[in-house]
C-alpha cells in the first residue's frame, strides 16, 4: 500500500519548537496589521450598496461604461470584468431608501441601453447600511461562538491544556487567513465567512487526533519524556495529516481555477487555510502543548531521568 509518508518516520519537530511558534506569532502579528491597513476588501454582504452584473453584445469598453454611469451622479462607481471579456460587474454605493435605490438602478439600466445596445442585466444585488451592519456582526459572532464551542469540546474531552493550545492555535490560523485575505484582495464576504468556517472545522479535527494519539502515548509510554513523546506522537500521525490535507487540496484546486469568480474566492481561502492548518497542527499545537503541560503532562520523566540503582545480590 502506498503511504505518503513511511512508518518508520522520525522526525525531530520539537527541535524547531520556537522558531515555529514565533515565525507564526509574527505572521499573525503582520496579518492583524495588514486587516487594518489597507483592510479587507468587503463585499457587497458587509459593504452595503448596489451590485448589477450586466453582459454586453461583445467585449465589454470598461472606460465608457465607467464614464457613463459616472455621470448619473449616484456616487463612487466601481466596474470590473466577471469571467469573460463581455460581462461586467458594476457596483454602486448605498443610495438610501429602497425607492431610491429602485430609481438607480432604472438609470443605469437605461444608460447601459444607449452605451451598449443589447446589453443585458443578468442580476442586481442591492444590500443597505442597516442590513450589512447586522451581517458583519453576526459573522464575527459566528466566529467567535466557533471557536468558543471548540474550546469547550476539547476541554471537555481532553485537558485544559489541550483546549488552551488549541485556541490559541485557531485564533492565529485565523488572523493569518485575514491576512491572506487583505494580501490578495479577495472580497471578505458571506461565503469567505463559511470558507473560514470551514477551515476552523477542519483545523480542530486535525488536532484532535494528533491530541488522542498524545494521550494514548502519555498512557503506554509512562517513563517517555514529554518532549520526545510528542515527536513520536505527531510522527505517527502525519502520513493522516498530510494524507487529509492533499485530499482537500485536491478538492478545492479545481474550484479555484475553474470555479469562476463566484468560487475562486472561496476555494483559494480553504487552500490557505489548509496548508496553513495543517503548518499549525505540526508546528503550532504540539510546541504549546509543550510548554503548558511539561510539569502536568509528563508521565514517569523524573524516573527515567534519574539513575539506576545497582541491585543488590542476594544473600
Amino acid at each position: 500500500m502506498f503511504r505518503l509518508v513511511p512508518d518508520n518516520t522520525n522526525i525531530p519537530f520539537m527541535r524547531g519548537r520556537i522558531l515555529g511558534v514565533t515565525f507564526s506569532a509574527l505572521i499573525s502579528l503582520l496579518s492583524v496589521m495588514l486587516a487594518f491597513y489597507p483592510g479587507l476588501e468587503k463585499g457587497i454582504d458587509f459593504r452595503g450598496g448596489i451590485l448589477m452584473e450586466v453582459r454586453t453584445p461583445g467585449p465589454a469598453d470598461l472606460a465608457s461604461l465607467r464614464g457613463a454611469v459616472s455621470a448619473l451622479e449616484l456616487g463612487e462607481v466601481g466596474i470590473q470584468q466577471f469571467g469573460d471579456a463581455s460581462t461586467v460587474l458594476l457596483r454602486l454605493p448605498v443610495q438610501g431608501e429602497e425607492g431610491a435605490t429602485q430609481t438607480a438602478v432604472n438609470k443605469v439600466r437605461a444608460t447601459l441601453e444607449q452605451v451598449a445596445p443589447g446589453a443585458r442585466l443578468l442580476r442586481t444585488e442591492a444590500v443597505g447600511n442597516r442590513v450589512s451592519d447586522e451581517l458583519f456582526a453576526g459573522s464575527l459572532l459566528a466566529l467567535g461562538i466557533s471557536m468558543l464551542a471548540m474550546m469547550a469540546y476539547i476541554w471537555f474531552r481532553f485537558e485544559w491544556q489541550f483546549a488552551f493550545g488549541a485556541i490559541i492555535t485557531l485564533i492565529l490560523e485565523t488572523t493569518k487567513v485575514v491576512g491572506f485575505l487583505a494580501v490578495t484582495r479577495i472580497e471578505f464576504s458571506l461565503t469567505t465567512v463559511a470558507a473560514v468556517l470551514t477551515i476552523i472545522g477542519f483545523s480542530v479535527n486535525d488536532k484532535v487526533v494528533v491530541y488522542d494519539r498524545m494521550r494514548e502515548n502519555l498512557r503506554k509510554y509512562k517513563t517517555m519524556p514529554l518532549r520526545q513523546l510528542i515527536d513520536k506522537s505527531i510522527n505517527e500521525t502525519l502520513n493522516r495529516t498530510i494524507g487529509t490535507s492533499m485530499t482537500l487540496l485536491l478538492s478545492a484546486l479545481p474550484l479555484a481555477i475553474f470555479g469562476g469568480d463566484a468560487l475562486s474566492g472561496f476555494a483559494w481561502t480553504m487552500i490557505f487555510g489548509i496548508v496553513a492548518s495543517t503548518w499549525s497542527s505540526i508546528f503550532m499545537a504540539a510546541p504549546l502543548l509543550l510548554f503548558l503541560g511539561e510539569n502536568r503532562l509528563r508521565r514517569g520523566t523524573e524516573a527515567m531521568a534519574a539513575p539506576a540503582q545497582p541491585a543488590r545480590p542476594s544473600p
